[in-house]
């Protein structure tokens, strides 16, 4: 299951805060700051979903993610990867270097980071 747009943004405030109580998130939006009742209705459907839950304090709610970040985002390249580039890892890396601006230092980092990999795989 994945978030929408708005789901995801709320997700990245709660991942960086790890748990926070509903006006720590609206504090940390950039202005012009979301309705109280947005937030509430958006961390019941991640909560729905399963990616957030709560300790109740009184009448406060602290949340907290139950996804984490790297498992996300592995998640959706992965689907990604699947759905646009015929599951095929070597076609999305192609496209990545050739697509988007990468410097001749970057594309040297990145191969780097595949070389290690295969040395670990050995």
């Amino acid at each position: 299951m994945s978030l929408s747009n708005a789901e995801e943004q709320l997700m990245q405030i709660l991942w960086k805060q790890e748990k926070a109580f509903m006006k720590n998130l609206i504090e940390a939006y950039p202005e012009p700051k979301p309705a109280t009742t947005t937030i509430a209705t958006l961390l019941k459907r991640m909560q729905d979903k399963n990616f957030v839950d709560y300790v109740q304090y009184g009448r406060s709610r602290e949340y907290f993610p139950l996804v984490r970040k790297k498992e996300y985002f592995s998640k959706q390249v992965n689907g990604m990867i699947k759905n646009f580039f015929n599951d095929s890892a070597a076609q999305f890396a192609s496209f990545f270097t050739k697509e988007t601006d990468l410097s001749p230092q970057e594309l040297e980092d990145l191969k780097k980071l595949i070389d290690e990999r295969l040395k670990s795989q050995k």
